[in-house]
């Protein structure tokens, strides 16, 4: 047995059959549950947190930007450290540690309400949560064969959405009664639940082995990030994906701006609404997580995919121009159902056609690419929104998505099997692994 089989206790590798029999999916996906419950929490709470402590929308705005930032740049390498270490025990100390800080926070933010300690246990939890967020998507293709891939990916989405809609609430709840810092708290105790959860998850043996070091420091650095870049360039499919979802990204993230703008400021309706239409929103993507194993069978990849875009340019330019309520709402949620869609074919694909050597580091420079887009784009939007006004912007966005769906149908991703597509060169890697040549990623995504 491999250094590797003997520090995780490897599971056989899965096969194809019922996903509810899956012992080793099915615990992590409970403990994964739990855990996206408690950070569906932290997202309401952090920012009220940050208002306590400073009664400033732009010290709120800096909590955000340090959040986005520190992921990012977690990103350059969190990838290598994921293909190069035990993703199960990566995974077991980002959540022990994210477990302690958050815990600890009530009894420090007892003694003194400091922004210097909020702002840097945002960063710090950034940084482990692109850590593990990373190890997480490599670590589903050591749970699951590969046509399983859809419908796992669906159901761990799915649990992502109904955590999106019941977290805010209870965060809400919390922080009314006891105060922000103990709902924190509370997402520090779903991470200690999630790591004791990962120490009964067996992951099965990668199909080839991994590399175990760099050739010097120009050797690591090619082998931090550059070689997840290459990889990405070299599969057409992804090299499309990355390049689309890049431009896709930085409308989406301003999205959710434009929809608080319109509700709030030109319909003039209060917080409570605008928490019933965000709640009806994820309806959306459980609908769309329940849906998109189906729907990416029967239709394929390029109707997915791009079938999302076009949904998104409607959701938006309606959103920001109806000013009907309902209208709003179902918009809202058909847009949550576009995005989940999108978000589980592209997952899928990229877990389908990456080598298990290559899949954090390639997961980490897909991320980072396209997130970096993000964080301009909403600063963009919010900016022209305010001065042109939310409607015209709308209308632009959508405009946009469609210029994106024009440019999809002349590239692999207007294919209903993209994953089947060749790589011009497989053997990307810094240093080549032990044992035989590594095999075409393509070659093992029917198995």
């Amino acid at each position: 047995m491999s250094r590797h089989g003997e520090e995780t206790g490897l599971a056989t590798r899965p096969t194809s059959g019922n996903l509810w029999k899956n012992r080793n999916f099915t615990i992590f996906w409970l403990g994964q549950s739990l855990s996206v419950l408690g950070g569906s929490i932290s997202v309401l709470a952090l920012p009220l947190l940050a208002l306590e402590a400073t009664g400033s929308i732009v010290q709120m705005g800096a909590v955000t930007a340090i959040a986005g930032v520190a992921g990012i740049a977690t990103g350059t390498f969190a990838g290598y450290v994921v293909d190069r270490t035990d993703r199960r025990r990566t995974m077991i100390i980002c959540d022990a540690v994210r477990a302690f800080l958050l815990c600890a926070l009530p009894p420090l933010w007892a003694l003194g309400h400091h922004a210097w300690l909020l702002y840097a246990l945002t960063a710090v939890v950034a940084a482990l949560k692109t850590i593990f967020d990373v190890a997480y998507v490599a670590a589903v293709v050591n749970l699951v064969d590969t046509d399983q891939l859809t419908s796992a990916n669906s159901r761990l989405q799915g649990t992502f959405a109904v955590g999106s809609i019941l977290g805010p609430v209870l965060a809400g709840f919390v922080a009314a009664g006891v105060g922000a810092s103990w709902a924190l708290a509370i997402d520090g105790a779903t991470f200690a639940v999630s790591a004791l959860s990962l120490l009964f998850v067996r992951l099965a043996a990668p199909k080839e082995p991994r590399e175990t070091g760099a050739d010097g420091s120009a050797g690591l650095l090619r082998e931090v990030f550059a070689v997840g870049l290459r990889f990405i360039w070299e599969h057409p499919a992804l090299r499309s994906l990355t390049a689309l979802l890049t431009l896709l990204t930085f409308l989406t993230l301003g999205a959710t701006d434009l929809l608080i703008f319109r509700v709030q400021h030109d319909l003039g309706r209060d917080s409570a609404t605008l928490g019933y239409i965000v709640a009806i929103s994820g309806l959306g993507s459980i609908l769309a997580a329940v849906t998109a194993g189906t729907l990416r069978r029967v239709v394929g990849f390029g109707t997915c995919w791009l079938g999302s875009v076009l949904l998104i340019a409607l959701s938006v330019s309606v959103i920001c121009t109806s000013r009907s309520l309902i209208v709003i709402a179902a918009m809202a949620s058909t847009f949550m159902f576009a995005i989940t869609l999108a978000g589980v074919s592209s997952m899928t694909l990229r877990q389908q056609v990456t080598p298990d050597r290559l899949l954090g580091r390639v997961t980490s420079a897909f991320w980072t690419v396209h997130n970096a887009s993000g964080p301009v784009g909403a600063a963009v939007i919010t900016l022209a929104a305010d001065r042109y006004g939310v409607p015209a912007i709308g209308l632009a966005g959508g405009a946009f998505c469609l210029l994106i769906f024009a440019i999809g149908i002349f590239t692999p991703l207007r294919t209903a099997r993209p994953e089947e597509l060749a790589c011009r060169a497989p053997h990307i890697t810094g240093t080549p692994p032990e044992g035989p040549p590594a095999s075409s990623p393509l070659e093992d995504s029917d198995k």
